[in-house]
């Protein structure tokens, strides 16, 4: 039985390895990049538009709507970078009803690389709404005494996102892996079933945490803020 996909090797030369963490990634970003561009290959900008792009507008405005709840402002700026993490792990948890697939998310190094997508982009973010002194002087806020504090915040939040999804990932595909061995076939078909919710409650957790932080990283306290000095 395998822990995680790292120890599916499907090629190897010295120290070189393609393993199922690889395969199954880039397999999920081709599914993903094909299925975006035949949803949107006959997008109209006129008013007449076919039912399938007044949904697709549907979700949009929904998802943004969520980002802003979230406290995030001009959540169209931030959509792509949220829709994609919550896309990629959705993608990655549905695709467990195919046999010999193993999610990526199953392993603690794509986790980690998702986590440190959120950790740079918070901080680019930031710099971007606020400045590169403006987003420097939070850390310093209200008092210099806090600026230990924080840098260990972002440290121990980037760990945390990592080690949460790859552990609620992981126990999923185990659960199911073990009850397939010792009980009927029927019983890990509902397991599977309650994998997938918990997939996608973990996709949408992930992406709502990135939009937290990252409206923290925008949101600039009046008195340090370019804009408020302005008349």
């Amino acid at each position: 039985m395998r822990l995680s996909p790292d120890q599916w090797i499907f090629w190897q030369y010295g120290v070189v390895k393609l393993n199922g963490t690889i395969v199954f990634t880039w397999a999920l970003m081709l599914l993903l990049a094909g299925g975006a561009w035949l949803i949107t290959r006959n997008i109209s900008r006129g008013l007449r538009r076919s039912r399938w792009q007044n949904l697709l507008e549907v979700l949009i405005e929904g998802i943004q709507q969520q980002i802003a709840d979230v406290g995030v402002r001009n959540p169209g700026k931030y959509l792509d970078f949220l829709a994609s993490l919550f896309l990629f792990l959705a993608a990655a948890a549905l695709c467990t009803i195919f046999p010999f697939y193993e999610p990526p998310t199953g392993s603690l190094s794509t986790t980690a690389a998702l986590a440190l997508c959120v950790f740079f982009a918070v901080p680019f973010y930031g710099i971007a709404d606020q400045g590169l002194r403006g987003y420097l002087r939070t850390y310093v806020e209200p008092t210099p005494i806090m600026l230990p504090f924080h840098i260990i915040s972002e440290l121990s939040r980037t760990l945390a996102l990592a080690v949460r999804l790859f552990g609620n990932m992981m126990s999923g595909v185990m659960i199911v892996a073990i009850l397939i061995t010792i009980t009927p076939f029927v019983f890990p078909i509902f397991m599977t079933v309650l994998g997938l919710l918990t997939g996608m409650v973990q996709a949408y957790i992930f992406s709502i945490l990135a939009a937290v932080y990252i409206a923290a990283a925008t949101h600039a306290p009046t008195s340090a803020s370019p804009r408020a000095r302005k008349p």
